[in-house]
């Protein structure tokens, strides 16, 4: 009992807090997953993607509901990051099995990303550069999806900072960063299910923990997303920045 509400509690305080800047709350459930509920790798990938399908209804209806769930950026991030988190899946289960790479890999990308998002957060004077151009969108959303897959984030906390430092605003980040989630965890829990079936190991989903964790997610998802207009866009995307560099400092602290 105490394991399930440990898992509903972190699903609901960690979507709670990450769900207004577009980010699932996957990638800083990992280290819930791994030291308290004590998930193996690399079952912990599929069992955040799982909590990604559970949990990624909640706040995508509330953004729904405010008008904000529309655009093409949602429909270009997820053709890049759909295929990108098929190969990610492979990738996972054949070349980076072990948690020590593991933890390197997630700290080499959020370090810098959410460094600069804080650096970018913190001279609002500063004009920004460009937005990119859908080509670069494309091709970043297929990097991020490889990516998203080897680690169970579907790529969104990593194209929210860059669209970010980009100059694209938090309110329309966070919605297609969050749909871009929901529909690569779907194709990925379901390459992961495939995979399990044909190779030796912890590679299926832990399927109670997902399933709890992604019910708070699904909570705490949308308590945040109704959250977001009332936060000021610095404030977001200082939010982003700092939740990215304090889950890459934690990969460095426990790789060794």
């Amino acid at each position: 009992m105490q394991t399930w509400l440990t898992a509903f509690g972190a699903g609901l305080l960690i979507s709670t807090v990450t769900s207004p800047v577009g980010v699932s709350g996957a990638v800083f459930l990992l280290p819930v997953q791994l030291s308290v509920l004590h998930v193996p790798n690399p079952a912990v990938t599929p069992t955040n993607l799982l909590f990604n399908v559970v949990a990624g209804p909640g706040a995508l209806l509330r953004y729904r509901r405010g008008g904000q769930l529309t655009g093409s950026l949602a429909r270009l991030l997820i053709a890049g990051t759909v295929p990108g988190v098929l190969a990610g899946a492979l990738i996972r289960v054949f070349a980076i099995p072990g948690p020590r790479v593991f933890r390197l890999v997630a700290a080499a990308i959020l370090l810098p990303l959410g460094g600069w998002l804080c650096v970018r957060a913190l001279r609002p004077g500063r004009p920004d550069r460009p937005p990119l151009s859908r080509r670069t969108i494309l091709a970043l959303s297929l990097a991020t999806g490889a990516v998203g897959g080897v680690y169970g984030i579907g790529g969104g906390s990593i194209l929210g900072p860059v669209l970010a430092g980009r100059g694209t605003p938090m309110t329309r980040i966070a919605p297609a960063a969050l749909a871009a989630t929901f529909v690569t965890s779907v194709v990925g829990a379901g390459a992961y299910g495939v995979l399990a079936l044909a190779t030796a190991g912890d590679i299926a989903p832990q399927w109670t923990v997902g399933l709890l964790c992604g019910a708070g997610g699904l909570v705490g998802g949308y308590l945040g997303a109704r959250l977001q207009r009332h936060l000021p866009e610095t404030g977001l995307r200082l939010l982003l920045g700092v939740l990215a560099v304090l889950i890459a400092v934690f990969y460095l602290a426990t790789a060794g």
